[in-house]
């Protein structure tokens, strides 16, 4: 069994610019392809991204995939093997099973590549990101990029409390290769 990384991709390692599906808009945060390339040393790199912007008719699912081939190629030219992308088009108020925090994609993740659930991460910006690593029996690490900062407030309020903190994707990289 192979333990896994499973990252949030706006704001956590691009600048969050809203509805990025253009690859002209993409701007990595420092420092995050660096820390992708430390941890695929030791975990498998999954993305489970929610896009609502498909969802509102803001772009359309096939922009999206054409964008994320784009994606991880670019991180693939820098040396970041990303083994598959997850994304939930649809808005929070859908009431979809594959929203974030729902486990469903660790979870098929987990089936089609043997993973260790117990031994892998979720991290992002928002609170479901690390939610979603814990409730599928790993953990999880909130990030202060992106929309971090500005909703941290909500931990306090929160009866989920994410196992690490972390200013960025490098610090969080540390984290998880420090254990």
């Amino acid at each position: 069994m192979k333990p896994a990384v499973f990252l949030d991709r706006d704001g956590t390692i691009n600048e969050d610019v809203g509805n990025l599906f253009r690859v002209n808009d993409i701007v990595f945060i420092p420092g995050s392809i660096e820390a992708l390339k430390k941890l695929q040393e030791h975990y498998l790199i999954f993305i489970i991204t929610n896009q609502s912007g498909i969802g509102r008719g803001e772009f359309s699912f096939e922009e999206y995939l054409k964008f994320e081939t784009e994606y991880t190629s670019i991180l693939s030219e820098n040396g970041v093997i990303i083994t598959e992308t997850k994304c939930c088009p649809h808005t929070p108020e859908y009431g979809c099973s594959c929203r974030k925090p729902s486990t469903q994609f660790i979870d098929e993740l987990s089936a089609n590549y043997g993973l260790d659930l117990a031994a892998s991460f979720s991290v992002g910006d928002h609170l479901h990101d690390p939610e979603m690593g814990s409730k599928s029996g790993g953990r999880g690490i909130y990030l202060l990029t992106g929309h971090g900062r500005k909703h941290y407030r909500m931990i306090e309020e929160s009866s989920y409390k994410p196992d690490f903190i972390a200013n960025d994707l490098m610090e969080a990289a540390g984290i998880i290769l420090g254990l």
